[in-house]
């Protein structure tokens, strides 16, 4: 018997779904996410990482449990590739991992289980704009995806996203052009020096900030000056 042929022929399109079934070593990574959540523990400690970055003290506070339980459940989870881990000094931090594997799951769990995401108490573009209104007042500061995240209650990804979707480019660059344009107005109304705009902008390093401006500007802060001053 050809082996594409079925043993019975019910007058369906069962050859075609066929073609499309994925292989064991296709499915395989489905399959360990769908474990790993099989624990309800884990569950809540993945749901957890869908909205915060956090370290392993403060998610056993959260969720009740002693952190070396906390530690075993998170080491399956990345393991599973479900959640990222970045070191901070001696502190390590967790969170959802940016893939669409743990972005589904994540909405799969809120629907199923009727779990209101803290996300949807504003919606995701009401937080961008509030993102963007402190970044904007206060360029002062550095600012990191997973502080923004933490501090607004929003996922990485879904950051990145519509950020770019509102804004037009990636946080970072955004902020670079921003800072950029902040520090030409600083140059051409004030008298402060190069360092001083640099800080006012977030630059500790003066090389860095004239670097950063002529990437942008084409022309170094100190040239921008001259040629600001010399048509007015």
């Amino acid at each position: 018997m050809n082996e594409r042929n079925l043993p019975h022929n019910h007058g369906g399109n069962e050859e075609k779904i066929r073609e499309h079934l994925p292989g064991e070593n296709e499915i395989a990574g489905v399959s360990e996410a769908l474990k790993q959540l099989g624990d309800p523990s884990r569950l809540r400690i993945f749901w957890l990482l869908c909205h915060c970055e956090e370290c392993v003290l403060n998610i056993a506070a959260i969720v009740n449990m002693t952190s070396p339980a906390v530690s075993h459940h998170l080491r399956l989870l990345k393991n599973s590739g479900l959640i990222v881990s970045r070191r901070e000094g001696k502190e390590m931090y967790y969170r959802t991992a940016d893939t669409e594997l743990a972005q589904v799951l994540h909405h799969m769990i809120e629907k199923l289980g009727r779990i209101t995401c803290p996300e949807q108490s504003d919606s995701p573009t009401e937080i961008i704009r509030e993102i963007h209104r402190e970044m904007t007042e206060h360029p002062e500061r550095r600012y990191t995806i997973e502080s923004l995240s933490k501090e607004y209650l929003i996922n990485t990804a879904t950051l990145k996203r519509v950020f770019k979707s509102v804004y037009g480019m990636p946080v970072a660059s955004y902020m670079k052009q921003y800072r950029m344009t902040k520090a030409a107005e600083l140059l051409s109304e004030s008298d402060a020096s190069i360092a001083s705009v640099a800080r006012s902008v977030g630059y500790e390093s003066q090389s860095k900030f004239s670097a950063a401006f002529k990437d942008i500007m084409k022309i170094l802060p100190t040239d921008y000056r001259r040629q600001y001053r010399e048509s007015s």
